[in-house]
């Protein structure tokens, strides 16, 4: 597939979407909506058989969803994923991690965004105060077992595909383990 030209037709301080014009591999022509977002970051903060998760108001869905931390960096910058890790992690849980482990990468839907993330497994956590940003004055955290995150994903109350994508990473990750 062959981009033809690409025009910004929105954007702000999180996001852009862009309108190309392609050409097929058959020689037919279409075009693209694309929303192009940075880098983000998701941690697994574990401690034990305990998993630490937020709960938000997420707008887009008018509801309140428990997942993992996970953001980007304020005004569409580009930060290294284990820095950005540690400070959404921090930001958010107010939870400081000994180690991070990288378990790889997720795109998050890759037929209309250009966004990739990276999932870091955080332990050795000490405990501090969150340092939210305005849109997550109203974020909640609390920890859970393992079994009760899994039964909770069974129930449809965790649906965050990304958390939910980033546990398996995780379960992956502890197969390979001696």
């Amino acid at each position: 597939m062959e981009s033809l030209d690409s025009r910004q037709v929105y954007a702000n301080s999180w996001m852009t979407v862009r309108e190309d014009d392609i050409r097929r591999n058959d020689g037919s022509t279409g075009i693209y909506g694309v929303v192009d977002k940075p880098h983000y970051a998701l941690v697994i903060p574990l401690d034990g058989e305990r998993l630490h998760l937020v709960e938000q108001f997420r707008y887009p869905l008018g509801r309140r969803r428990w997942e993992f931390p996970q953001g980007t960096a304020p005004e569409r910058a580009e930060t290294e994923a284990a820095e950005l890790a540690a400070r959404e992690l921090r930001e958010e849980t107010g939870l400081r991690a000994e180690r991070m482990v990288s378990l790889g990468e997720l795109d998050v839907a890759p037929g209309m965004s250009s966004q990739r993330g990276s999932v870091f497994l955080a332990t050795g956590l000490t405990e501090g105060t969150p340092e939210r940003e305005l849109e997550e004055q109203d974020m909640r955290t609390a920890w859970f077992h393992r079994a009760e995150f899994e039964a909770m994903i069974s129930r449809g109350e965790i649906t965050d595909a990304q958390s939910i994508a980033a546990y398996t990473l995780l379960l992956l990750h502890e197969l390979r383990q001696p």
